[in-house]
């Protein structure tokens, strides 16, 4: 998904659905970690992009909880 699409999804989601998803994306870099740990990942550059995902959906909601 294209990082312009993702924050358009992400601005039109509640705190709470933002919440959910910073908890899924957390439990994700959690088991990647994991994997390339016991080298079973294959593509190392999705940790990249999930930590990435995790600062984008904190972002949003700080920008949210300041308004």
């Amino acid at each position: 998904m294209k990082t312009k699409d993702f924050l358009e999804e992400l601005k039109g989601q509640s705190a709470d659905e933002l919440s959910a998803k910073l908890v899924d994306a957390k439990k994700e870099l959690f088991n990647l970690r994991f994997q390339n740990a016991t080298n079973q990942l294959e593509n190392t550059s999705r940790i990249r992009e999930v930590r990435h995902n995790i600062a984008r959906i904190q972002t949003v909601l700080t920008q949210i909880n300041n308004q």
